[in-house]
């Protein structure tokens, strides 16, 4: 089986294809208009005209991420309990920043005139309080055709307890041929809001996945696809479709996946992902695995489904540098994207971006970019560069020493998110550097964080493609279940948690027919808080669970009420395919490698430039130790070793750096 893992990105789209000869890397620039442009430009590289009947492909897509903060989605129509249709507008009493009176609220997913009420009323224990009326069938069908609906979303009351009428609702509309989302099936817990917005969501981005998919597929012919998911698992493209709101976070997922498969071949625990790509970094911390959380929002809304816990911000290669209305330089989170890209590309692009900045410093070799096939335009860059510093009333080396500082800054707090802020020292974590853009990042923000260690992985610049030729399938399930106290020690908890698996299994031998090994890992959950608490944690369904999640709260809050009983709010489930894994090439280490420089580069690291040896990493042996400064240039990335740092190269071809 060959597999490659197809990375698309806001700037470029990553290739990684692993067959029995290894593994293959390619890379170029994303087609926003169409992404599947550049996966068949990729596909082209590899195979030609013909594809192989054995191939299988592995897709992370921005498609729904974008279609959602672009407001591309399919025309929705929302039902709702009559009396709460609004819901989505009101929202939490929470805010971002409470005592801002001119705060901006995210803009719409539907209009108001798209909600729907319909006459019915469930109770929170399942019975029927009001039944559902007989002509709501009618009237529903009745609004889908007068507005053009393209897809529907239900998020009926207390339906997470008994799914009847949601169920009557989704039969009745089947004749419009539409999809049709209802909550009892993409998230039945309790919480109205975050179940109305989960639900909405998915139905939203339905149809702009399927459309996408589609038209990849037929470009595809037989070729096996499948879809990274947002929590590092993947599922086949047929089934993706109908959970589109499972693809939100599918490319840096991957990433996270990739690093931490690396680390456990490292036998490191604990890591920190660092993820610079020309659009944006994302950040994520694995203490022995990777985080997952269910309180993500995407665009201020939040989605209730299990994904990596990836912090994001508007910091990458093409991030804009400007200066604001008060003279201030500004960097980001507007960002030059794959066209016009940065003005070093020379492709129209006219404002400074991050990547000019370090090529104007000398961290980047013109002639070595995207392994040579990409000529950077320097002079156009210090034409742009004397005119922002002229406006800063700065030298030009000032300037862009200020755009590597500023986004510097702004990726340390990302990382500071993920670990200080939840009680976690970075110090005691290795910092994994990935992205084409990181490794001229990250020895200045390892110093500004105090960590001690980082690795950059032997193929950085694509690394987010790699975790996807290694993800595996998988499958979660969750379940409402109200337990508190004594109760949780009774045989329902055990009966329900079985049912819940014996849903899975059912599922997952679909999958395993589909040519997958039948051996399937279970995992299984609790979702758990003190009697009274708003929150809950969640907690491996094991015989001390209880002991579990006292430590977990204490771990996350400092504190545990020993005395005070438990409550469960739901049950979770989770079923993984494993496959059989191909392993990473290796290299033994030299007794003595050497390593000649390829040239010498003039860099600033302050205002006086440095001369430094440039290495090719493709020229460097396992063994090899260097010290800084240098520069070291792959085909995707280059690495700034600055004169407090030396490196080693491992048996994977890892860049292990420490400090001198």
């Amino acid at each position: 089986m060959l597999i490659l893992g197809v990375d698309t990105g806001g700037t470029f789209t990553d290739f990684v294809l692993q067959s029995e000869s290894g593994l293959n890397t390619f890379k170029l620039p994303s087609t926003p208009d169409d992404p599947s442009r550049a996966i068949l430009q990729g596909l082209e590289h590899f195979f030609g005209r013909q594809l192989p009947e054995n191939l299988e492909i592995v897709h992370g897509s921005t498609v729904a991420t974008n279609g959602f903060l672009e407001r591309k989605g399919a025309k929705t129509l929302l039902v709702t309990t009559h009396g709460f249709e609004d819901v989505l507008f009101i929202g939490r009493q929470n805010r971002p920043k409470l005592y801002d009176f001119n705060v901006t609220r995210p803009a719409e997913i539907i209009p108001r005139s798209m909600v729907a009420g319909v006459k019915e009323r469930m109770l929170f224990d399942g019975s029927v309080l009001k039944p559902l009326g007989k002509t709501v069938g009618r009237r529903l069908r009745s609004i889908c055709r007068e507005k053009g609906i393209e897809s529907v979303a239900v998020c009926l009351l207390h339906s997470y307890a008994n799914d009847a009428h949601e169920q009557v609702i989704k039969g009745q509309l089947s004749s419009l041929h539409i999809p049709v989302t209802i909550s009892s099936e993409i998230l039945p817990e309790f919480r109205e809001y975050e179940r109305l917005t989960t639900t909405l969501i998915n139905a939203y981005l339905g149809p702009l996945i399927s459309s996408y998919i589609k038209k990849l597929t037929g470009q595809l012919g037989s070729v096996s696809l499948h879809i990274q998911q947002s929590n590092g698992s993947i599922l086949p493209a047929a089934e993706i479709e109908k959970r589109a709101i499972y693809t939100v976070l599918s490319g840096p997922a991957g990433g996270v996946h990739g690093a931490h498969q690396l680390a456990r071949e490292m036998e490191i625990d604990r890591i920190i992902t660092f993820d610079m790509g020309g659009t944006s970094t994302d950040v994520s911390l694995c203490d022995g695995k990777p985080t997952l959380t269910r309180d993500h929002r995407i665009d201020g809304y939040p989605i209730r489904i299990e994904v990596m816990d990836i912090h994001t911000v508007g910091a990458g290669g093409g991030s804009l540098a400007h200066m604001d209305a008060g003279g201030l330089l500004k960097v980001g989170p507007e960002s030059a994207g794959a066209r016009p890209g940065p003005i070093c590309y020379g492709v129209g692009g006219k404002k400074l971006t991050v990547t000019d900045a370090n090529l104007f410093l000398g961290r980047l070799l013109p002639d070595q970019f995207m392994g040579g096939t990409m000529q950077l335009q320097m002079k156009k860059v210090a034409a742009a560069m004397g005119k922002l510093a002229k406006q800063l009333k700065l030298e030009p080396v000032a300037a862009a020493l200020g755009i590597i500082r500023i986004v510097n800054a702004s990726m340390a707090k990302a990382i500071r998110a993920v670990s200080l802020e939840r009680g976690y020292d970075p110090k005691e974590f290795c910092l994994f550097g990935f992205g084409g853009a990181s490794g001229l990042h990250c020895c200045e923000l390892a110093r500004e964080l105090a960590v001690q260690k980082i690795v950059i992985p032997a193929r950085a610049g694509i690394l987010s493609a790699q975790g996807m030729v290694f993800a595996e399938p998988s499958l979660d399930y969750m379940q409402a279940l109200f337990l508190h106290g004594e109760e949780l020690n009774t045989p329902v908890l055990a009966k329900n948690m079985e049912t819940l698996v014996h849903k899975g299994f059912a599922e997952a031998k679909t999958l395993c027919r589909n040519g997958y090994a039948a051996d399937i890992d279970v995992s299984r959950f609790l979702n758990l808080r003190y009697q009274g608490q708003s929150y809950e944690l969640c907690i491996p369904y094991e015989k001390n669970f209880i002991e579990l999640f006292h430590q977990a709260h204490e771990h996350n809050f400092n504190y545990r009420l020993q005395k005070t009983p438990l409550e469960l709010v739901s049950i979770q489930c989770s079923l993984k395919i494993n496959r059989k894994k191909q392993a990473l090439p290796r290299q033994k280490k030299a007794a003595h490698p050497k390593i000649e420089p390829l040239c010498e580069q003039s860099v600033y690291f302050e205002h006086t430039p440095v001369n430094v040896p440039v290495f090719k990493r493709a020229h460097m042996a396992a063994g090899l130790t260097l010290a800084g400064p240098a520069l070291i240039v792959d085909n995707y990335t280059t690495i700034l070793l600055p004169a407090s740092f030396s490196l080693e190269v491992d048996e994977l071809h890892n860049l292990i750096i420490q400090t001198i």
